[in-house]
């Protein structure tokens, strides 16, 4: 559509003096340039909308400030450049916060796996020890209790406990290594 600057710059100057008709032509006239304008740098069509809508609520609040009604056109253009590189910037925002989002999930699952993987190695593990560091090392790490509960529960003293629970960590560490040297 082929635009009179002259034909916007009377429409602009009528609705500064108060004809609301004024700012429904102006409207007629451009408000599907100002989509395509967002389209053009958003390449979303109902965003490109949204965008020009909001930029009539600017243009509607500061037109009575415009003082070169013959530049209304580009007056108003830049606006809905600046409306839509806003919402490009706010946008990639969004965007790399959803991919640093997605990324730490995947990370974080990676090590759900992981530890997956490293409990059953070490129950396997575990399995290998002899009966008694086995049963020291179940009391104490998955039923929680405490050396002096385990030395009444086993009837060994609490020295003896210590003593095996640090024989049955060692002898884990060495599996461990050993497994690990293997694959």
């Amino acid at each position: 559509m082929e635009r009179n600057k002259a034909n916007d710059s009377l429409l602009v100057i009528q609705y500064q003096s108060g004809n609301v008709k004024a700012l429904n032509l102006l409207v007629k006239n451009w408000h599907q340039s100002f989509c395509n304008k967002a389209y053009w740098l958003v390449k979303d069509a109902d965003v490109a909308k949204d965008i020009a809508q909001d930029s009539w609520g600017v243009i509607i609040n500061k037109i009575d400030n415009l003082k070169n009604p013959e530049s209304f056109g580009s007056w108003a253009s830049r606006i809905v450049c600046t409306k839509s590189l806003d919402w490009l910037k706010n946008n990639k925002r969004k965007r790399e916060n959803l991919e640093t989002l997605k990324h730490e999930q995947e990370i974080f699952k990676s090590e759900e796996h992981n530890s997956e993987e490293i409990k059953i190695k070490l129950l396997k593990t575990i399995k290998t020890l002899s009966k008694n560091q086995q049963v020291i090392i179940k009391l104490f790490y998955v039923q929680d209790y405490s050396l002096k509960e385990i030395s009444d529960i086993l009837n060994i003293s609490v020295g003896t406990a210590k003593s095996r629970l640090f024989h049955a960590r060692e002898k884990l560490k060495q599996l461990i290594k050993y497994r690990d040297y293997e694959n």
